[in-house]
């Protein structure tokens, strides 16, 4: 007898974890596998309903009390730059960009335990060895992208990645069918004051932008979180809520929503989610 896999995809939900994001807070998702033959579609699909991929998984908050984290989306055609973005731009012009197939460096790494040493050192991301964060790189089954940032060599016949080359910042993206999302980035830890993170944001309005694509996806915003406030400074921001993409506005207008009544269920959200047409089934196969 032959098994198959179920067509539609199961969804589950993890036992409640500390939020952190929001002290006193705790947080559960919702989550999927994203594997096969449509699992490109899914994550275009999902991704427009508040879905982020981590690997192999698509998941989105679903606390039982508390409905702040907002799912955050720049519309290309509407961001216009702030002063202190062209500045930052300005500043980090000499960059190079280089976007290459997801594969995971000994160098990649040695920045990326800069990075968390640094910025994270208590994260759930503190503990990663070089097994760990090989497999955050590579293990997509959908199209995605390592975009690296390298100081440009002093001299222009030096080979891109011989003597001279620096490593300053790293973006796993994803491409999907209408945008960009950064699915993780981290920087030298050293150049904090140069805003390595909105340099690869603005970069990536831009690339979008060169390559038709409507939206660059960011992650999730969380109201009241100031690890998350410097969403809020990109205009053409929106934010998934209430089923349905909506522009920010003021950010001073979010609360952070605690009580009960305003989540809905885990059944009522799983029974609301669109899916991706079903791949055509395949025929027998003759011997």
């Amino acid at each position: 007898m032959r098994h198959t896999l179920p067509i539609a995809p199961q969804f589950y939900v993890t036992a409640p974890q500390p939020c952190p994001y929001l002290p006193g807070q705790s947080e559960r998702k919702l989550f999927t596998a994203l594997t096969g033959e449509g699992a490109r579609a899914l994550n275009d699909t999902l991704s427009k309903q508040g879905f982020r991929r981590s690997q192999n998984v698509l998941y989105r908050p679903a606390c039982s009390e508390c409905a702040a984290c907002l799912s955050a989306r720049i519309r290309v055609a509407d961001f216009e730059p702030s002063r202190s973005q062209r500045r930052n731009i300005k500043r980090n012009q000499h960059l190079h960009r280089e976007a290459t197939s997801p594969w995971a460096t000994d160098e990649q790494f040695t920045l990326f335990r800069r990075y968390l040493d640094s910025r994270h050192a208590d994260g759930g991301m503190a503990d990663m060895d070089i097994f760990e964060f090989a497999a955050m790189i590579e293990e997509t089954p959908v199209r995605s992208r390592v975009i690296e940032y390298t100081e440009k060599p002093a001299n222009p016949g030096e080979k891109r990645r011989g003597s001279g080359r620096h490593l300053s910042a790293v973006c796993l993206t994803d491409v999907l069918d209408d945008g960009l999302s950064l699915v993780y980035s981290f920087y030298d830890p050293d150049r904090i004051k140069d805003g390595l993170g909105t340099y690869m944001i603005l970069d990536h309005i831009a690339l979008a932008r060169q390559v038709g694509l409507p939206y660059v996806y960011l992650g999730y915003w969380v109201p009241g979180s100031a690890k998350m406030a410097y969403k809020a400074k990109f205009s053409g921001l929106e934010v998934y809520r209430d089923g349905d993409w909506h522009n920010l506005g003021d950010p001073e207008d979010y609360g952070r929503q605690p009580h009960p009544l305003s989540v809905r269920p885990i059944t009522e959200q799983v029974a609301a989610i669109s899916l991706p047409p079903a791949p055509p089934a395949r025929g027998p196969r003759h011997r």
